[in-house]
């Protein structure tokens, strides 16, 4: 049987495949296997992918078929991520040349079908669509020593008609909240100052399990408690579930940031319904507005798609007026791209690249231009940064609570504690600052 020794990993898509990449690593070095950055170096050849999009698919589709071509050694090529289970056996008949797939809810199976593949030469698949939690999060390697994800919910029940999540991730699956509990505390000694939450909508956690009497407010409650853990930020958040509860613990845990990001997808309720979004634009409003009322100073992020079928150019301008009112921090904006197996595949795509192209270009310098806006007021204030690492110039760099970055002058030995900088300028996206009392904000 052939051995392998070592492996490469790519990773595309969103912090759940980020995520899902860190538990893999951590179960093929458990094997034995040493990871390595060129491809050329490796035995086993392992791409994590996104299906959200079809620009996504045909990036991975384009690089692994490169792979088919090459002429030098012959490396074990797995696929695994949304598009091993949107495309599954279909990706052995374009890429022939591929070994495995491995769907998003089998990756604990790693281990298993390696062996079968080197065993028996075969192309093998394992694509199921229910997500069972029997993943070994505690073995995960983690890219960054400061920051790390955590799954408490995976799969997504809410079926909107352009997505292939549902599909892809099967059903909302919530993680005990011990187990999550006990994961923070492991990162909290490890020396972990930030966690990030993750699930396709956390808000839904815990309705899967009614029997616990533990919603994602009360999982809240019980992280703010793990000593060492200074922040705790959560994504994605869909609107419909968004409730007060989870609202006054952004307000009242310390280590909560005040940041959620709030998709709204499109500023026009008939194409919300299209979307089979469950919210109107006014109910939107309305929990935005109890959400500032609770949390004055939160900042906010969405995703919007631009030209979903039938989008006329007053519906358009409606979510352009939308995000102008409410002057999103963070913005991830996309022109609508129909994926196979969704409802939406089944309506003409009527509006055309050009026109999906300028609205996009319109949303993306109003963006640009609250984005500008926001940091000259940023100017002369003093903020909380957790000092991550340091940029390709050499100079240290952070967040806000309010996930503004922020770079500025000083030591290694900052890294991986709170500092109080004196914001003095900006640079596109970037907020340039001081040390305002280096020792002030350092962690034990």
């Amino acid at each position: 049987m052939r051995k392998l020794k070592t492996f490469f990993i790519r990773t595309y898509g969103c912090q759940m495949n980020e995520l899902d990449s860190e538990i893999m690593v951590g179960a093929l070095e458990k094997r034995g296997l040493k990871r390595v950055r060129e491809e050329e170096d490796a035995d086993l050849l392992l791409f994590n992918t996104c299906s959200i999009r079809d620009l996504a698919e045909r990036k991975v589709m384009g690089k692994i078929g490169q792979l088919g071509r090459s002429p030098k050694k012959r490396s074990i090529i797995g696929v695994t991520g949304c598009m091993a289970n949107a495309k599954k056996d279909r990706i052995f008949r374009k890429l022939p040349h591929v070994d495995f797939v491995l769907g998003t809810n089998n990756i604990s199976d790693l281990d298993a079908v390696l062996d079968e593949v080197l065993e028996t030469g075969k192309q093998t698949f394992k694509t199921d669509h229910h997500f069972e939690e029997n993943i070994n999060y505690f073995d995960a390697v983690r890219d960054d020593p400061v920051k790390a994800f955590v799954s408490i919910i995976r799969g997504c029940d809410k079926y909107c008609t352009y997505c292939v999540v549902p599909y892809t991730r099967g059903k909302e699956v919530s993680r005990p909240p011990e187990d999550i509990k006990q994961e923070c505390q492991r990162l909290a000694a490890k020396g972990y100052k930030e966690i990030t939450l993750l699930g396709q909508n956390v808000n839904s956690y815990g309705n899967d399990k009614p029997e616990w009497n533990e919603r994602f407010h009360d999982l809240l409650y019980r992280l703010d408690k793990i000593d060492g853990i200074e922040r705790i930020r959560f994504m994605t958040s869909h609107p419909c579930d968004i409730t007060v509860e989870l609202m006054q613990a952004i307000a009242g845990l310390p280590s909560l940031c005040e940041f959620v990001h709030f998709p709204i997808q499109a500023g026009s309720s008939r194409i919300l319904r299209k979307m089979n979004r469950r919210y109107t634009l006014e109910e939107y409003l309305e929990k935005v507005e109890m959400l500032r009322k609770i949390v004055p100073d939160v900042a906010l992020g969405t995703d919007i798609i631009v030209g979903f079928p039938t989008e006329t150019k007053e519906e358009f301008q409606m979510t352009y007026d939308i995000f102008k009112q409410i002057r999103y921090s963070v913005a991830f904006l996309f022109t609508y791209s129909a994926r196979k197996g969704t409802p939406a595949y089944r309506w003409k795509d009527d509006i055309s690249e050009e026109v999906k192209s300028e609205r996009l270009q319109r949303l993306m310098e109003l963006h640009n231009a609250i984005s500008g806006e926001e940091m000259q007021n940023q100017i002369g204030k003093e903020v909380e940064v957790l000092v991550e690492s340091r940029n390709k110039s050499g100079q240290l760099k952070g967040r806000t609570r309010c996930w503004k970055k922020v770079i500025f002058s000083g030591g290694d030995d900052l890294i991986g504690t709170l500092q109080k900088i004196k914001i003095t300028g900006c640079n596109h996206q970037t907020l340039l600052g001081e040390l305002v009392t280096p020792q002030a904000l350092r962690l034990a």
